[in-house]
């Protein structure tokens, strides 16, 4: 079975499909000021990376959303919510963690299947 990656690096790569899945890298902002601002550019990130995977948010499996400080999980739940397929939302875990830089205060990973 075939694997496809996508914008490989040399630590990782931002997506992987693997037969009829797709693992995303945890996906962080470069701009944004607020965790708000970080949440829709990150899943703005997310939106283009599925479709070049060739799906989309309708076909979530799993998220794991870490943000830097949990006392910011209703300002990011308000960008999320807007954002998921209402009728399939995924599985989902929310944790605090120590992000890879200060500057940075949600990183969102996701596990999807192709249509």
């Amino acid at each position: 079975m075939a694997i496809t990656r996508f914008d490989k690096g040399p630590r990782m790569s931002q997506a992987v499909v693997h037969g009829n899945m797709v693992y995303l890298a945890g996906q962080t902002a470069e701009n944004g000021a607020t965790v708000a601002d970080q949440t829709a550019e990150i899943l703005a990130k997310i939106d283009a990376l599925l479709a070049r995977a060739g799906t989309d948010k309708s076909h979530l499996l799993q998220a794991t959303i870490w943000l830097s400080d949990m006392a910011t999980f209703d300002e990011m739940n308000k960008v999320w919510e807007a954002w998921v397929d209402p009728d399939n939302p995924p599985a989902r875990a929310t944790g605090e963690v120590k992000l890879a830089a200060p500057r940075y205060l949600v990183e969102i990973i996701i596990v999807a299947t192709l249509p």
